[in-house]
């Protein structure tokens, strides 16, 4: 549990920390869309992007194993798209086949292209929220939906979800992990029998983990009522967000790889040959 590294902030002096909130945002975004933009089986297009964000991982003095590590999360959905791709994709060329199984090679093609976009996606916004503390990420929000503000959407409301959520990810995980050691301890298994013995087996956890939710979520909710909280009204900031060159070289960075991939992806064939 400690090992997920997703939504939890790494501290540190770097070009990526001093950033603006907001650029980050909408360059994690533009990063998404161009892994996205990626024709399938173009992979130069994925090797693109996956030097986007060694590139970044190095500026941020961000460990590359930290990174890694938000893959951890979603390994499971990782592993199971792929085999649903490798074992009931029919397309293409048969490499092998048995009872209701087939092995192909268009299969094992969609398979890698999947997990290299689920992975692209997962590493860079693990580093969004690795170099910008949850208070940043909200402030970001609520300036870049500010013009929601005439339809009256609770733009400030949602960006304080959005904060909360990011905080108590690392809060929940530890606590997870204490209750597993805790009832570890008191003889539970979680590793043995199939898999419906181990799902009964959680539910020692997921009761407590649930009741202390709660029970966090009330007792913030009694702290920013003492404090007089009252939402977006009459509200300043601390720290004034302010463009920067850094910005200026973010944008351009991952505007190089947006028109990066719209040339691979228009002159694939030729490079390949």
């Amino acid at each position: 549990m400690k090992d997920v590294s997703f939504g939890q902030y790494y501290p540190a002096t770097s070009f990526a920390h001093k950033m603006d909130a907001r650029i980050k945002i909408l360059i994690i975004i533009a990063y998404i869309v161009a892994v996205f933009l990626v024709q399938p089986f173009h992979f130069l297009g994925f090797l693109a992007c996956l030097v986007f964000v060694i590139v970044s991982t190095i500026v941020a003095k961000v460990p590359f194993m930290r990174v890694l590590k938000s893959i951890k999360g979603i390994l499971f959905f990782i592993v199971l798209s792929a085999v649903l791709q490798i074992f009931f994709n029919a397309n293409g060329k048969v490499l092998l086949s048995w009872s209701f199984i087939t092995i192909t090679d268009q299969g094992l093609l969609n398979a890698g292209f999947l997990i290299a976009r689920i992975t692209l996606v997962v590493l860079g916004a693990s580093l969004l929220t690795l170099t910008t503390s949850p208070v940043e990420i909200a402030d970001g929000l609520e300036s870049l939906m500010t013009p929601l503000k005439w339809i009256k959407f609770p733009v400030h409301e949602f960006a304080l979800i959005m904060s909360i959520a990011l905080r108590f990810i690392p809060t929940l995980l530890d606590e997870t992990d204490r209750i597993i050691k805790a009832q570890k301890a008191r003889g539970a298994d979680f590793e043995s029998g199939n898999i419906f013995k181990r799902i009964r087996a959680l539910i020692p956890v997921l009761i407590p983990l649930l009741i202390g939710s709660f029970r966090r979520a009330d007792e913030l909710a009694d702290a920013m009522d003492a404090r007089c909280y009252a939402g977006s009204k009459k509200r300043t900031k601390y720290k004034k967000q302010t463009l920067t060159f850094r910005d200026v070289i973010g944008v351009l960075f991952i505007a190089g790889l947006i028109v990066g991939i719209v040339f691979l992806n228009k002159f694939y064939l030729f490079l390949v040959i």
